[in-house]
């Protein structure tokens, strides 16, 4: 991958559609788009032109087309823009003629936005906050996501940083001038109060929840023996047939997995097997699987079929017991919930208490500052660093001992937004990417 390669692609995706948006980059850019659209227009401005093929001068469509120069585009580099009609022939001829111009090649996934990050237009966070938008499926991850693709975590980071160097410029200020008399002692009790906000102001974000759990959503599993009701239960939250439901006990064999959003929640509902002794092999298999699914969920919704007591539920799970079929149900009592997915009763309450436990485990995305592991590991690995600064400040080690441990943390705070050691992470990041992004 080269920097200095003029790189295309169509930001739209793929297939037909009525509008096609290919963006280009790089120091050809202006070239290009003189070459098949003639003259540039205006700065940021939309122009209608016609785009001709530059070997043998035959029309491809009529485009309207924009020039954004360097610095002040997305990438920090010249780049154009062509919306071009959607159709998969017109798509084809345009890029074909953008790809045969010398020094212009396809854009590899996340390259246009890889090329913002190492033009400085934007942090690391803001990158990963830029994917979380893109991926986001409900209300509360695009709200996450839209604060930190506006810099949310990078500016806190930032300032973190910046308060760790000028504590360290004042630790390496007093090796500088040890001679002076009373310099040091003086600058010790400075520093010692400023490493002790900074931790502390470090310790409340770590305490905190993480964002990470919105981003992944609740997982619910659906359990209990067969014919309690689940596959039915699955289909009528997914409001579609996700699942077959038949009067057959064990039906459901494997696990079925649907994503939902409940409110602006993201929530994943886990049908599973039927909960029972057999000789089966197959069923054994999809129970053993729904026993392991149970395990790991954040939220287990118990089903009981009518006139059956709820009885013991799994251990060490938060657990709602669910009375199904409720229409015939004659035993209301030792129920979170009583539901019939034939006739409705009962499911709007359940969709409630369901939103309620996904906001309570996941937050509405505004208090998080943490989203992904890396935040919270670079984030925990500094606090370390500051806690044992300040305990060599109060057991009197020497200075230069103070002096790395501060500068460790400030490497940390670094990986945050991307200033150090962040190589192995950008290959992973951008491959997740689309194409023309």
């Amino acid at each position: 991958m080269r920097s200095d390669d003029t790189i295309f692609a169509p930001a739209s995706g793929f297939g037909r559609a009525a509008v096609c948006v290919v963006r280009i980059s790089g120091p050809q850019s202006r070239f290009i788009l003189e070459t098949i659209a003639g003259p540039l227009p205006a700065p940021r401005q939309l122009a209608l032109r016609t785009l001709r093929d530059p070997v043998s001068g035959e029309s491809l469509d009529q485009a309207l087309v924009a020039f954004m120069p360097g610095p002040g585009s997305f990438t920090a580099e010249d780049q154009a823009e062509l919306q071009i009609h959607g159709g998969l022939a017109t798509q084809g001829a345009v890029l074909r003629a953008v790809g045969a111009l010398p020094g212009c090649r396809a854009a590899e996934p996340g390259e246009f936005t890889r090329r913002a990050f190492l033009n400085g237009r934007m942090d690391l966070t803001q990158v990963e906050g830029l994917a979380d938008l893109i991926d986001a499926e409900t209300e509360a991850q695009r709200r996450q996501a839209l604060r930190h693709l506006e810099g949310r975590l990078g500016n806190v980071a930032e300032g973190w940083r910046e308060e760790v160097l000028q504590v360290l410029a004042m630790i390496e200020a007093g090796l500088d001038f040890s001679d002076e008399g009373d310099v040091p002692d003086a600058l010790d009790g400075v520093i010692a109060a400023r490493l002790a906000t900074l931790e502390a102001s470090l310790r409340e974000v770590l305490a905190s929840p993480s964002g990470e759990r919105l981003r992944d959503g609740l997982m619910v599993v659906l359990a209990g023996v067969p014919n309690a009701g689940k596959s039915t239960l699955l289909n009528a939250l997914a409001r579609r047939d996700v699942a077959i439901v038949s009067p057959i006990a064990g039906t459901t064999r494997d696990v079925i997995e649907v994503r939902c959003d409940l409110g602006g929640f993201p929530v994943t509902i886990v049908d599973t097997a039927g909960l029972r002794e057999t000789g089966d092999a197959v069923e054994q298999e999809g129970v053993r699987r729904a026993e392991a699914r149970v395990q790991q969920a954040d939220l287990v919704l118990w089903l009981v079929p009518p006139d059956a007591v709820p009885g013991s539920v799994p251990k060490g799970r938060k657990v709602l017991r669910i009375g199904t079929k409720s229409d015939l149900n004659r035993i209301r009592d030792g129920f979170d919930c009583l539901v019939s997915a034939e006739t409705g009763e009962g499911m709007e309450a359940l969709v409630a208490r369901l939103r309620a436990e996904a906001e309570a485990a996941l937050g509405g995305g505004s208090d998080a500052l943490l989203t992904r592991e890396r935040h919270r590991t670079a984030l925990t690995e500094c606090h370390a660093s500051l806690l044992t600064a300040m305990r060599m400040l109060e057991g009197a080690f020497p200075g230069e001992l103070v002096a790395e441990e501060v500068r460790m943390a400030s490497r940390a705070l670094g990986r945050i937004t991307g200033r150090v050691g962040v190589e192995d992470v950008l290959d992973r990041l951008f491959a997740g990417f689309c194409i023309g992004k």
